[in-house]
């Protein structure tokens, strides 16, 4: 109990600093244009990072947990589920009102192998790992139904040119494992949203590729609402004109879009994307602002940050959530990728917990685009 006194009376002075901020936050600004979220960890939800727990708290409309809703974590033998993380941020998004995204229900990374052998350690067949999906579908949409607004059903099933991802699951079931993994989530909630979401999005490929995905879906009767574009960006790519063809192409396949990783490094790219199994040597050339930013750096992460933020809003007929992959820059994961022990500032908040100027530049934005009505 003393601990958990210490938290809860960290946690209010955070809150009482955080909202002497601004009179405004970003929840609050994009009300009626779109929910404004961020991913949570355990670190946050249980109070042990108090800091962070309060920005969550106070500045955002909806919440996707980073990872304890994932197969590893969740489902780790096929006997076995772990429950405790994902009903704590459960609890968490009740507890503060906020609208919780389920994050994913079929990925190739983070899925734990007993899912594609048998008992003797051979590949499963295409029944038996369809009815594993099955049932892992079906345990945890069903346990959540009527609480978790959406779910990200499938995770990263293409590759860059617009190929299949030769995942374990492509490799048995063939690309029918996505349709599976819709009609199953359907099936255990009827009323919750089914997104596809994906990386590299606006790479012309892999976009067509996945409006191809939403018209095969449809064509066979399956409920997609909308396609999630992670958006993890750099200082010059994505441009905005190709993610603005990217969304072009995706309101013209007829569903709604979601960001739903959200960051842009400041940092040197020397790759492009988001597979978490890339890893690249430390050079200090990659990593050049660990005594702070120039300040004309900065001013052209600001103006990235809005020209960005200034297309989500030009879209918000057709987009219904933008989600930052993080709150501080100190949490970032993109101080350890692709490159382990860089210092990146890709967050709203520093790394003292403190709300960045942009975000107030972001708020004024959002005053000069009328709200459209959604479909």
């Amino acid at each position: 109990m003393k601990y958990k006194s210490i938290y809860a009376i960290a946690a209010m002075c955070c809150l009482a600093s955080v909202q002497t901020m601004a009179q405004k936050t970003l929840g609050e600004a994009t009300k009626g244009k779109f929910l404004f979220g961020t991913a949570v960890n355990m670190q946050q939800v249980n109070g042990i990072n108090a800091a962070e727990s309060a920005i969550i708290a106070s500045e955002f409309s909806a919440i996707v947990p980073e990872n304890d809703m994932k197969p590893q974590p969740i489902h780790p033998t096929e006997d076995k589920f772990n429950w405790d993380n994902a009903d704590k941020i459960v609890a968490f998004a009740e507890k503060n009102k906020q609208i919780l995204t389920g994050h994913c229900l079929i990925w190739h990374s983070q899925v734990p192998n007993w899912f594609f052998v048998d008992a003797e350690g051979k590949p499963a067949t295409p029944e038996v790992l369809k009815e594993r999906m099955r049932k892992h579908i079906y345990a945890v949409v069903g346990r959540y139904k009527g609480k978790i607004k959406g779910w990200d059903v499938v995770n990263e099933a293409f590759e860059d040119n617009g190929t299949y991802r030769n995942s374990k699951f492509y490799k048995i079931l063939g690309k029918d494992f996505i349709k599976y993994a819709f009609q199953f989530a359907h099936e255990a909630d009827p009323n919750a949203e089914l997104y596809y979401n994906d990386y590299n999005v606006e790479t012309p490929a892999k976009c067509d590729a996945i409006v191809q995905l939403v018209k095969e879906l449809k064509a066979a009767g399956l409920r997609i609402d909308a396609v999630g574009s992670q958006s993890h960006m750099h200082m010059i790519n994505p441009t905005v004109e190709a993610a603005e063809t990217s969304f072009k192409k995706l309101k013209a396949a007829g569903v709604h879009i979601l960001i739903t990783e959200w960051d842009i490094s400041i940092l040197p790219s020397p790759y492009e994307g988001a597979n978490i199994s890339t890893s690249m040597a430390y050079t200090k050339e990659m990593d050049p602002y660990r005594d702070g930013v120039p300040a004309d750096v900065q001013q052209k992460w600001n103006k990235r940050m809005l020209d960005m933020f200034g297309l989500f809003l030009k879209y918000d007929d057709v987009i219904d959530r933008v989600t930052v992959w993080g709150v501080t820059d100190n949490g970032t994961w993109l101080n350890g990728f692709p490159i382990r022990g860089r210092m990146d500032y890709p967050m709203l908040f520093d790394r003292n917990n403190k709300r960045k100027p942009i975000v107030d530049e972001m708020i004024k934005l959002t005053k000069k685009y009328k709200t459209i009505k959604k479909k």
